[in-house]
């Protein structure tokens, strides 16, 4: 029997830490504030205990309850993000100059502040604040007394649209400070999607001195190594079927045009169908089982986050794009970068030359080798299409020509390879031709390629001439965005191709 620290125990694979969102809204007039801090801090307390999961608060800071929830959940220790209803010069006018201080104190503690909207209408500027943290909150805490809104954007209406969106809720009755919990069961701890992603194995160690981006990039190359390393190569597999099938055809005209009685030939155009079969149960089994594509999505997203890691403010990159199962991740890396930023700020020449280099220079060469493969090989099956589709018109034709002269003789060769082999094989082979163009994406691909070119060498010569943060910034989330759009638009082609 050995002590338990003997051994050194085996080191867990590098993780990103989910994260869960608490949003709230809720009155102004409090008549027990010890009473509510009180209770939000037994209700934070026990969300916080939940293993597994990192919580992280979102409210507004207008005065009464959302000030108390944000200075609770502060001194809880978890991160606050602020969503304030109006820009900041205009959102201090519901304040007195003492009110206002302290809520610029709390704006200095958070990890990030968000402005929703510039509209004149304060109500509904307080309204679309609301309806914010209940779309991007796991659950929603609301101080509320269970009347109705006494005006535009209260709390009455925050709840209601939690509701329904089907949003857990938990209540907590503005009079008697008891506390009710509503669609508590659609409350999903953790993420199956992330979890996939941090249980595969390391790749190999990395040395980093800000400890927040050392997890992002040894995360980043477990994924990139995974999908590497993975991947089955679906459109090779696919391209093998199309020309077990294409090969299952040929047998058959075969056997018809030669009058080959082999008993063989059946048993090799059985053996062409069932391995085209096959080949298809295998992708769609690698598909589901290794994630490959996932892996992949998951490297290139956190790969932007890593080329665009210290900028002075947060870009949120991602939220424009609906990942289909990343949120988490994109949560988490989002969250990660704010603090990295706050912690590590980056200087503006060594980002800049940085982001050049790895980012927009990597990508360009990226797809000038792209282009460079894809050209030739849509040329060459666009021959081989046009070829073989003339042959077919030909031999079509003369076997047409053939039947309404049936008494001029034609040679045996003749009548086998172009009247009976030929109408019926090359037809098949000019249909395989297109097939693999658009099995490998080419006319999109090539296209896309120079489009993406174009657009990188336009950032290139816009980040050059940068010399402030605020311009750099805009070149960035241009750049940024027209990349990820890249990444999206291969994501839903190579997961629709390789599911059906």
């Amino acid at each position: 029997m050995h002590d338990a620290d003997t051994f050194p125990p085996m080191p867990e694979p590098t993780q990103l830490p989910v994260f869960h969102v608490v949003g709230f809204t809720g009155h102004r007039q409090l008549t027990d504030p010890d009473g509510a801090t009180r209770v939000m801090r037994e209700v934070l307390t026990e969300l916080k205990a939940e293993p597994g999961v990192e919580w992280l608060a979102l409210s507004s800071v207008a005065a009464g309850s959302d000030v108390l929830f944000a200075r609770t959940a502060l001194s809880l220790g978890l991160g606050w993000e602020a969503v304030l209803p109006l820009p900041p010069a205009e959102f201090r006018r519901d304040f007195d100059d003492v009110s206002w201080r302290e809520v610029e104190t709390l704006l200095s503690e958070a990890e990030a502040v968000r402005v929703i909207g510039e509209r004149p209408e304060r109500e509904d500027a307080y309204l679309d604040s609301g309806m914010e943290a209940v779309n991007y909150c796991d659950v929603l805490l609301a101080f509320w007394d269970g009347e109705p809104a006494r005006g535009r954007g209260g709390t009455a209406e925050i709840v209601a649209y939690a509701r329904e969106m089907g949003r857990p809720v938990i209540l907590i009755n503005a009079r008697t400070l008891a506390v009710r919990r509503e669609n508590a069961d659609k409350l999903k701890l953790g993420d199956r999607h992330l979890a996939f992603l941090n249980r595969l194995p390391e790749a190999a160690p990395i040395t980093d001195d800000d400890p927040g981006r050392k997890t992002v990039r040894e995360f980043h190359h477990k994924v990139d190594y995974a999908a590497t390393q993975g991947a089955p190569h679906f459109r090779r597999l696919i391209v093998f079927s199309v020309g077990l099938h294409v090969l299952a055809t040929a047998l058959a005209a075969a056997t018809l045009a030669f009058s080959l009685h082999s008993p063989a030939l059946p048993w090799g155009k059985l053996a062409c169908l069932v391995g085209a079969l096959g080949v298809a149960l295998l992708i769609r089994h690698h598909h589901h089982r290794s994630a490959p594509v996932r892996c992949r999505l998951a490297a290139e997203i956190t790969r932007s986050a890593l080329d665009t890691w210290g900028l002075p403010r947060s870009l949120r990159l991602f939220d424009d794009f609906d990942w289909a199962g990343l949120e988490p991740l994109r949560r988490s890396l989002d969250i990660l970068q704010r603090r990295g930023a706050r912690a590590h700020p980056a200087e503006f020449d060594e980002f800049k030359q940085h982001y050049l280099k790895e980012r927009i220079d990597g990508q360009l060469a990226y797809f000038a080798r792209q282009e460079a493969r894809a050209v030739p090989l849509l040329g060459r099956l666009r021959t081989g299409f046009y070829i073989v589709s003339t042959l077919a018109i030909v031999f079509t034709a003369a076997y047409a020509l053939h039947s309404v002269t049936p008494d001029v003789p034609v040679p045996h060769w003749v009548e086998t390879w172009i009247f009976g082999f030929g109408p019926i094989v090359l037809p098949v082979m000019a249909a395989g031709f297109i097939s693999l163009i658009s099995i490998n994406d080419l006319d999109r691909r090539v296209a896309r390629y120079r489009e993406m070119r174009v657009r990188l060498l336009t950032a290139r010569k816009e980040a050059v001439f940068a010399q402030t943060w605020g311009s750099l910034e805009r070149v960035v989330a241009k750049a940024e965005r027209a990349l990820l759009q890249e990444v999206f638009e291969w994501h839903s082609i190579t997961s629709f191709s390789e599911t059906h």
